[in-house]
């Protein structure tokens, strides 16, 4: 029920209307505007580095990966392994791998999980314990690590920072619970950002699954949805070891989804928007495969809903079509909310690491 002596919020008084000005006075000024390979090779290696900066992710550093296997089961027609993984100095990662039936070695895809009932990694491998991430499994088509291992991959499905056995101190709900804003509050004065965490993370996987005897070397793709979508968008653009992704409900312009709407804080870093929107990470992808889709009714779309998608898509596009990969870049609409499609991008993406 609505308080009746709160008083309305005059526009007059506000701040967002400002804030919306200076987003179309100062965004994008390293933005993907190349008009030869020249130009693009200058832009990709001056724009990739400053997103390391701005993300914190030129500050982690590696330490040994000390990979501990604790559990090898079998699991809904595949193997289940659970990895404890040391990331950098003193920080470990839990995840599952979801090793297919027959003869490796396997092509592997790195599925991060999104950011509502997951409980991590639990619901990318489909582990339905908990009745919230069963839900939330049915709801979002949420078990694309099964998924892919089905389809002859290698899946890699970690518990990303503030999730699942990852959670903060002090984070209360249980498993499903989250820490990613509080994540984040601490990581930004420290110069660092929960995407730039994340990023790292996956391209630790990739150290990882170049050890294994089961993954094929240089067959390493990337697929997530949601806060899933947002960790395999960065750790793409970042790492160019990740041959082809799968970007699931985050593509989108970022004024309308992410000023106009606040999401979790951990989708936001110090300065981006100054200098680059999300069509910008994409064309640092190129010409590297990469598959979006966009679920019509997505509210996360924005208020103008696929409008808010398509001059994303434009941007990348330029830069494949400026390398002559067109045809690398796709994009799947299909008639749904905010989920996980997969019917075209499991099989491509299965074919796209041969």
């Amino acid at each position: 029920m609505s308080d009746p002596l709160a008083p309305s919020i005059d526009p007059l008084f506000t701040t967002l209307p400002a804030q919306q000005r200076r987003f179309k006075a100062v965004a994008r000024k390293m933005g993907f505007r190349a008009t030869t390979k020249a130009q693009w090779q200058t832009w990709r290696r001056r724009f990739g580095a400053k997103l390391r900066e701005l993300t914190g992710y030129a500050t982690l550093r590696k330490a040994p990966l000390k990979p501990r296997i604790t559990e090898t089961v079998p699991w809904q027609g595949v193997t289940r392994q659970r990895v404890e993984l040391q990331v950098e100095p003193g920080v470990w990662m839990p995840f599952y791998v979801l090793i297919p039936l027959g003869r490796g070695p396997f092509s592997a895809v790195l599925c991060p999980h999104g950011h509502g009932n997951s409980a991590g990694k639990h619901a990318t491998a489909g582990v339905r314990d908990h009745p919230d991430v069963a839900k939330s499994i049915a709801q979002h088509n949420y078990d694309y690590g099964v998924q892919f291992a089905r389809a002859g991959l290698i899946a890699f499905c970690p518990d990303a920072r503030g999730f699942g056995e990852r959670r903060e101190p002090g984070v209360r709900g249980g498993l499903t619970a989250k820490s990613c804003a509080e994540l984040n509050a601490r990581a930004i004065p420290l110069g660092q950002t929960a995407a730039g965490l994340w990023a790292w993370d996956l391209s630790r996987l990739v150290d990882y699954a170049s050890t294994r005897k089961d993954c094929r070397p240089g067959a390493v793709g990337c697929a997530g949805l949601s806060g899933g979508g947002l960790q395999t968008l960065y750790a793409t653009a970042m790492d160019e070891r990740i041959r082809a992704a799968v970007v699931s409900g985050y593509f989108y312009g970022a004024k309308e989804s992410l000023l106009d709407f606040v999401c979790c804080w951990c989708n936001y870093v110090p300065h981006l928007y100054e200098y680059a929107d999300m069509g910008d990470l994409a064309a640092l992808i190129a010409p590297r495969p990469l598959l979006i889709e966009t679920g019509d009714k997505d509210s996360l779309n924005g208020a103008s809903g696929l409008k808010n998608v398509t001059p994303q898509l434009a941007i990348a596009r330029k830069a494949y079509r400026l390398l002559k990969a067109d045809a690398q870049l796709k994009h799947v609409v299909f008639d749904g909310e905010h989920r996980w499609h997969g019917e075209i991008s499991v099989p491509w993406l299965v074919a796209q690491l041969g």
